[in-house]
């Protein structure tokens, strides 16, 4: 194993760079903690909010799903069919993925029906099942961190952890692109905003600057503007 696969040291050229999926851990770690918050700080009856943030909600459930949905595809066959010996590890993730779809189904069931009434009880159970959530969450990450990426990098060749990032930017709406690169890039050291960046071609990198980014700020002082002071 090599000790660099999980820091934010590129590796050797024929190895995968697994250090970019903590980075995009740091994302959802993020938006997890978040998201509690924002549910709570809607007011009763504030359905106009909560309709927008149930919609920041059902995109990062979409996101979950489909991180782990390429991990499922992608990922444990591969580490499976290489690693005898640590097999079970790729269970414990696979199982962990399980639990955390389960950990989504409260979440599921409330969020509708807060969001039609902004309702201050319901809005609260909400909230419970998106801290349950987060505990599982946050258990899987740290597992898949430090035990699983050394093995993606030991055992899975450069092309085939690409493919992951590739296919994972092909599911993201063209619409939404900026977001996400800028979610990326907010939790990113100035050495991993340049490896990220570095991998779009140069009209993304000048689109970027010119729009962007302003147009990521945009959408985070629209969803995070009613935490600010609390």
């Amino acid at each position: 194993m090599s000790p660099s696969s999980t820091t934010d040291e590129l590796p050797p050229a024929e190895r995968p760079y697994t250090h970019e999926m903590v980075v995009v851990h740091r994302v959802f770690r993020r938006e997890s903690a978040l998201l509690p918050r924002l549910v709570r700080a809607v007011p009763d009856g504030g359905t106009a909010r909560a309709e927008q943030v149930a919609g920041h909600l059902r995109e990062y459930v979409d996101g979950l799903h489909h991180h782990h949905a390429l991990e499922d595809e992608l990922v444990w066959p591969l580490l499976h069919a290489r690693i005898a010996r640590d097999r079970a590890l790729v269970d414990r993730m696979e199982e962990q993925h399980r639990r955390i779809d389960s950990s989504l189904e409260a979440v599921g069931a409330w969020a509708p029906v807060w969001e039609r009434a902004a309702d201050r009880i319901a809005g609260e159970e909400l909230a419970l099942a998106l801290d349950a959530h987060r505990i599982v969450l946050l258990e899987h990450l740290d597992d898949e961190e430090r035990l699983v990426l050394p093995l993606v990098a030991e055992h899975l060749s450069v092309a085939e952890w690409d493919l992951v990032g590739t296919r994972g930017l092909e599911r993201i709406p063209r619409n939404k692109l900026f977001i996400a690169l800028g979610a990326l890039l907010e939790e990113a050291t100035p050495q991993e905003r340049r490896f990220f960046l570095g991998k779009a071609p140069l009209l993304g990198r000048l689109l970027w600057a010119a729009v962007g980014r302003r147009q990521y700020a945009a959408a985070v002082r629209a969803i995070r503007g009613p935490l600010e002071g609390r």
